[in-house]
C-alpha cells in the first residue's frame, strides 16, 4: 500500500524534509562546530567556571526530577486508583501550571518573597530576599511547573495496568502491600521516564534561574552569545548541555519503549484500591492547586491591581501583545501543518522505526531553546539568499518549527493510533486515493488531535523566551521579550499585569479545549 511514487510519500517526504531542515540542522550546526572552529579539545576539558555551572545544572535537574516526582507521582496514583469527585475538572485544574511560562510563576515567587509580603516581615527581608533567589528556590519553582508530567505519566501508566491483576491480589492482601509489590513495580519504568524527561526540561529551562539569578549551562549559554558575542564560547558550553540531554532522552525514550504514541488501555475498569483515601486524596490536590497555581495568580493579581492604569500598561506594550498573538497563531499553524503528517508517519511505523522516531523526537525537544537559537542564528546569519530570512519575523516561526514540531507530532501520532488502518484499506479497494482518503476519513476522525496539538503548539509559542530573545530583529520583540526585558526597571504592578495578560491567553484556548473533550466523553 505504500508506494514510492505514491502521494503519500511525497507529502510524508516533504514533511521530514522540513523537519530536518528546521528541526535537526540547528543542532548538527552545533555539534559538528567545534570541529570546523577547532575547539574540539575544549569541550573535554573543564574550567573551574564550568564545574561550578555542571554542579549547578545536575543539582537543578535532579533536585527538581526528585520534588517533581515526590509531589506527581502520588497525584497520579489518586487519579488512576481513587474515586475522586470532579476527576476530570480536577485533573485538569492539577495540570495547569505546566501549561504556563516557568518564568511567569517564577516571577510570581519572587513577588510573595519581597520585601512588602508577610513571609518578609516574619523571616526578615534578607533572609528571604537570599532564599528567593537561589538555587533551591529555582529547584522548587520548577517542580511546582513540571510535576503535572509526573502526575500524568503516573495515571496513564497505572491504567495500563491489567486490574485483574490487583484484583486477585487485594483478596489475600491489604492495598497497600498490593501497591507496593505489584502497582508501583509495574509503573515505575513510566514513572523513571517521567522523571528523567523532567530532569531534561529543567536544565534546559532558561527563564527560571535566569529571573532567579542561578548560574547554569543556559543562563552562560545566553550571556556568552547575547551579551559577550562570544559564539566560541557558546558552543563551548553548549555541548556538555547538549549531549547531556541527549543522553539522558534516549534511556527516558528506551523506558518508555512504544508507549510513547499510544493511547491503549486493558479492558475493563481499574480497582479503586484507596478509595478509603479518597478524602486526604482530594484536600492534596487541592492542596497542589492552590500552591502551584493559585498563590501565583492571585499574587500576580495583588501586584496588577497597584497600578495606575492598566490602558496604558497594555498600551505601551501593544506592538508586542499583537506580535505574539499573530506570530503564535502562525507559528502553531505552521507547526500543525507539518506535524500532521510526521505524526501520521510515526502511527503507521512498525515497532522499531516508531521507537527510533520517538527518540529523535524526544531528544530534539530536549535541546535547550537558547543552544536552539545559537543553532538558528548560525545557520541563517551569514550573506545571499539565506542571510536574507534572517532579520526578520520568520526566524520567530523558524524558531517555533525547531522547537515545537516534535511534541505537536507525538500528539497527533498518539490520536490517529485509534483510527484503525482498515479504513484506509477498504477506501483504497473503493478506488479513493490516499489525499482523499486522508481528508474524508483520517483527519476528520482525529480532529480533536489536531486541534490539541494546535492549542500546545499555540501555548507553547505564545510563551516562548530561551530562542526568541537570541533571535528576534532589531526593534521587534514578543510579549515574553517585554516582560523578560522590563523586569529590572518597571514597576511591578505594570510587569504583573501583563505576566496576567500573558497567562489568561494562554489558559483560554486551553478551558476552551478542556470544555470540548468533557462534552465529547460525556457523550
Amino acid at each position: 500500500m505504500w508506494r514510492w511514487a505514491s502521494s503519500r510519500t511525497i507529502v510524508v517526504a516533504t514533511a521530514a524534509g522540513l523537519f530536518a531542515a528546521c528541526c535537526l540542522l540547528p543542532i548538527a550546526y552545533l555539534l559538528t562546530a567545534p570541529l570546523r572552529v577547532g575547539i574540539a579539545g575544549s569541550i573535554l576539558s573543564l574550567d573551574a567556571r564550568q564545574q561550578g555551572l555542571l554542579w549547578n545544572t545536575t543539582i537543578l535537574g535532579v533536585g527538581t526530577a526528585l520534588l517533581a516526582t515526590t509531589i506527581g507521582a502520588p497525584l497520579g496514583l489518586a487519579l488512576a486508583r481513587v474515586s475522586l469527585r470532579g476527576k476530570a475538572l480536577l485533573r485538569v485544574a492539577l495540570a495547569v501550571p505546566v501549561l504556563l511560562p516557568p518564568y511567569i510563576v517564577a516571577l510570581a515567587w519572587t513577588y510573595l518573597g519581597g520585601s512588602r509580603g508577610l513571609i518578609a516581615s516574619v523571616l526578615g527581608h534578607d533572609l528571604l530576599s537570599a532564599w528567593t533567589y537561589s538555587l533551591p528556590a529555582a529547584i522548587v519553582v520548577l517542580s511546582l511547573v513540571f510535576y503535572p508530567l509526573s502526575m500524568l505519566a503516573t495515571e496513564v501508566t497505572m491504567r495500563r495496568i491489567d486490574g485483574r491483576l490487583e484484583e486477585a491480589a487485594v483478596l489475600v492482601a491489604p492495598a497497600g502491600v498490593v501497591l507496593r509489590r505489584i502497582t508501583f513495580p509495574l509503573a515505575a519504568p513510566g514513572i523513571l521516564a517521567a522523571a528523567l524527561v523532567i530532569f531534561v526540561l529543567s536544565v534546559s529551562e532558561f527563564g527560571v534561574p535566569g529571573l532567579l539569578r542561578v548560574r547554569v549551562y543556559t543562563t552562560e549559554v545566553f550571556t556568552a552569545f547575547a551579551a559577550l558575542y562570544d559564539f566560541t564560547r557558546a558552543i563551548v558550553l553548549a555541548l556538555p548541555l547538549v549531549l547531556l540531554c541527549l543522553l539522558v532522552s534516549v534511556l527516558a525514550v528506551a523506558l518508555v519503549g512504544d508507549r510513547l504514541a499510544t493511547g491503549q488501555r486493558v479492558s475493563g475498569a481499574p480497582p479503586l484500591l484507596l478509595d478509603a483515601w479518597r478524602q486526604p486524596a482530594e484536600g492534596a490536590a487541592i492542596g497542589a492547586v492552590a500552591i502551584a497555581s493559585g498563590i501565583p495568580v492571585i499574587v500576580l493579581v495583588g501586584e496588577a491591581l497597584g497600578a495606575q492604569s492598566l490602558g496604558a500598561v497594555f498600551q505601551g506594550s501593544g506592538r508586542a501583545i499583537v506580535n505574539s498573538l499573530l506570530l503564535a497563531t502562525i507559528g502553531a499553524t505552521a507547526v500543525v501543518s507539518v506535524a500532521a503528517w510526521l505524526g501520521y508517519a510515526r502511527a503507521r511505523a512498525s515497532a522499531r522505526a516508531g521507537r527510533v522516531v520517538d527518540a529523535l523526537f524526544i531528544v530534539v525537544f530536549a535541546v535547550p531553546s537558547t543552544i536552539v537559537g545559537v543553532g538558528l542564528i548560525g545557520l541563517w546569519n551569514r550573506p545571499g539568499v539565506v542571510g536574507a530570512v534572517y532579520g526578520t519575523d520568520a526566524m520567530f516561526i523558524l524558531g517555533y518549527l525547531a522547537r515545537f514540531v516534535p511534541v505537536a507530532a507525538l500528539a497527533i501520532a498518539a490520536a490517529t493510533r485509534h483510527v484503525p488502518k482498515s479504513h484506509e484499506e477498504a477506501a483504497s479497494v473503493s478506488g479513493a486515493g490516499w489525499l482523499r482518503t486522508m481528508t474524508h476519513i483520517v483527519l476528520p476522525q482525529i480532529r480533536l488531535g489536531l486541534v490539541t496539538a494546535w492549542v500546545i503548539a499555540f501555548v507553547l509559542a505564545f510563551g516562548e523566551l530561551g530562542v526568541s530573545l537570541l533571535i528576534a530583529p532589531p526593534g521587534e520583540a514578543t510579549l515574553p521579550i517585554r516582560i523578560y526585558t522590563i523586569i529590572a526597571n518597571t514597576p511591578p504592578s505594570n510587569v504583573a499585569a501583563l505576566a496576567l495578560l500573558q497567562a489568561s491567553v494562554i489558559l483560554i484556548p486551553v478551558a476552551l479545549l478542556a470544555g470540548a473533550v468533557a462534552v465529547r466523553e460525556a457523550r
